[in-house]
């Protein structure tokens, strides 16, 4: 591994961030926020290496696919929406291994079971800023030894992706998933994807 350290976060909702890190899935899907630097809708991959920030704003687990949900969390649907932490846990960092524009929702639709978003939050993306392309990412994750904990801060607030952070060390930091497992989703997005 030739570096040692991050010092930015991609924000992502906190139980997605959970299934990077524990290999349930390599995959993002990304259009952008209202406050990124291209202007609303228009997200750039300004960093290939990123810590996986826990984001609670938006996230609303009725947005996610029932069977992905861990029990404690299909109680905590009531309004769908998840009180913000006081302490963030960062428990992994991601690097992207490629990335996708995605052609059709049609297209989309062929890779079901391999992400976590009820239809209601891929419509949102579809929907939102039409005139904007939706991208998926794969993302090569990887498991901090210790999660870290970091205080929440105003600062991390706002709808946008990319967050400074202080230096972390991700030395002893190992595979979500395997070589093999994350090959083949990559044969396979590639074959839908063109």
């Amino acid at each position: 591994m030739p570096f040692k350290t991050l010092s930015v976060a991609l924000k992502e909702w906190a139980i997605v961030t959970d299934f990077l890190a524990d290999g349930q899935c390599c995959l993002l899907l990304r259009k952008g926020g209202i406050h990124e630097d291209e202007g609303p809708g228009r997200f750039r991959l300004d960093y290939d290496r990123f810590l996986l920030f826990p984001a609670w704003e938006h996230e609303r687990l009725d947005w996610i696919k029932p069977a992905w949900l861990p029990p404690k969390a299909q109680l905590q649907l009531a309004d769908g929406h998840l009180a913000v932490p006081e302490t963030l846990a960062f428990r992994g960092y991601g690097e992207v291994a490629k990335i996708w524009k995605i052609p059709s929702r049609e297209a989309f639709e062929t890779l079901d079971d391999l992400h976590p978003w009820a239809k209601a939050q891929v419509d949102m993306r579809f929907n939102y800023k039409m005139d904007q392309p939706v991208y998926l990412f794969a993302v090569r994750a990887y498991k901090l030894a210790q999660p870290l904990e970091v205080k929440n801060d105003a600062a991390f607030a706002g709808c946008r992706s990319w967050v400074p952070m202080p230096e972390v060390s991700v030395e002893d930091a190992t595979p979500a998933m395997t070589d093999a497992a994350f090959e083949n989703i990559i044969k396979r997005v590639d074959a839908v994807m063109g």
